[in-house]
C-alpha cells in the first residue's frame, strides 16, 4: 500500500462553485473538485492554491482551511490510501480553463445545488457542504471580500 497526500480549493465567486469534468480515453471519469498532489518543499496551503491555477486556470486567495477527506483506490499495480486537504477559496471572476493535459475537458462556477449534484465522490460532496456553510457564515459576518 502506498500513502498519498493531495491538496485541494472548494473555489468560490458570486456564490458559485468550480467544478472540474474528467474524461480519460472518452471514459466518463465525473466532476470533480480541482486538488493534487503535495510535492517536495510545498505546504497544504502552497500544493492547493498551485494545483487549482493549474487544473483550471484560476488565481485563487485561500479563505479557510476547511478540513481532510480520506479514501483508498486501486491501480493494477497496487492500492493508494489518499488524504486530501480541503481549503475555501475566493476566486476573483467567473473565469476558468480545464487542464487538457489531466484529462479535463470542462469546467465551470455552478449553483450550489447543481455542484453538489455534478461532484461523483461522496467525499468531495461532504467537504463542499462543509465549505458552503463556511462561506455562508463568513458572507454573514461580512468576511468574505467584494467577490
Amino acid at each position: 500500500m502506498i500513502e498519498a497526500t493531495s491538496s485541494g480549493g472548494v473555489v468560490i465567486f458570486r456564490g458559485k462553485i468550480l467544478v472540474l469534468y474528467k474524461n480519460f480515453k472518452n471514459r466518463y471519469e465525473g466532476w470533480v473538485l480541482p486538488k493534487g498532489t503535495v510535492e517536495s518543499g510545498e505546504d497544504f496551503k502552497q500544493t492547493a492554491v498551485r494545483e487549482v491555477k493549474e487544473e483550471t486556470g484560476v488565481d485563487a486567495e485561500i479563505m479557510k482551511y476547511v478540513g481532510k477527506s480520506q479514501y483508498s483506490f486501486n491501480t493494477p499495480w497496487e492500492m493508494i490510501e489518499k488524504e486530501v486537504h480541503w481549503y475555501l477559496m475566493m476566486a476573483d471572476s467567473f473565469y476558468s480553463r480545464p487542464q487538457r493535459e489531466e484529462f479535463f475537458l470542462d469546467s465551470g462556477y455552478y449553483k450550489y445545488y447543481e455542484a453538489y449534484h455534478l461532484l461523483k465522490f461522496s467525499n468531495e460532496k461532504h467537504i463542499l457542504e462543509k465549505a458552503y456553510q463556511e462561506y455562508l457564515e463568513l458572507k454573514r459576518r461580512n468576511r468574505w471580500g467584494t467577490s
